[in-house]
């Protein structure tokens, strides 16, 4: 096993991989992790959704409370590697712009369904759904294909 350079990581994290987003619990209790769609550009900020729907979710506000999130993704077949990127969020946007949404959300779906997920989160005015920025600041990775 070996660890990835800078360029591998970044390539390997902008590649379209469904993620586990993860942000300290409240006191007493685990970090939540769940999976998530986001985007990123080597070099450049990490983006990813959530909150989907009407209701404010607890990773919302776990997420502004800690201010930070780490963020994993994993080939899932040999060679196995993953990247995980600690992060610190730099903001929330409430009403992205659907253009935004579909950026990310087409990386993982068809974009006529996309563009319908963006449709009906911007068309509802009780929608709650969030577009998070975060800047990476650390990062782990492993590459078990290749000795190091």
């Amino acid at each position: 096993m070996r660890r990835m350079t800078r360029r591998e990581r970044e390539a390997f994290l902008a590649e379209p991989r469904v993620a586990v987003l993860s942000v300290a619990g409240e006191e007493g209790r685990p970090p939540l992790a769940g999976p998530s769609f986001y985007a990123y550009e080597p070099g450049g900020e990490l983006t990813f959704f959530t909150n989907t729907g009407r209701s404010r979710t607890r990773k919302v506000g776990l997420i502004e409370a800690a201010g930070r999130v780490s963020l994993t993704v994993q080939a899932p077949a040999p060679p196995y590697r993953y990247v995980t990127v600690e992060a610190a969020v730099l903001g929330a946007e409430q009403r992205p712009t659907a253009d935004r949404i579909v950026a990310i959300a087409g990386r993982y779906m068809p974009e006529e369904h996309a563009r319908g997920l963006a449709a009906s989160e911007l068309d509802d005015p009780q929608s709650t759904f969030l577009l998070f920025t975060a800047r990476p600041e650390r990062w782990l990775t492993a590459d078990f294909g290749e000795e190091g």
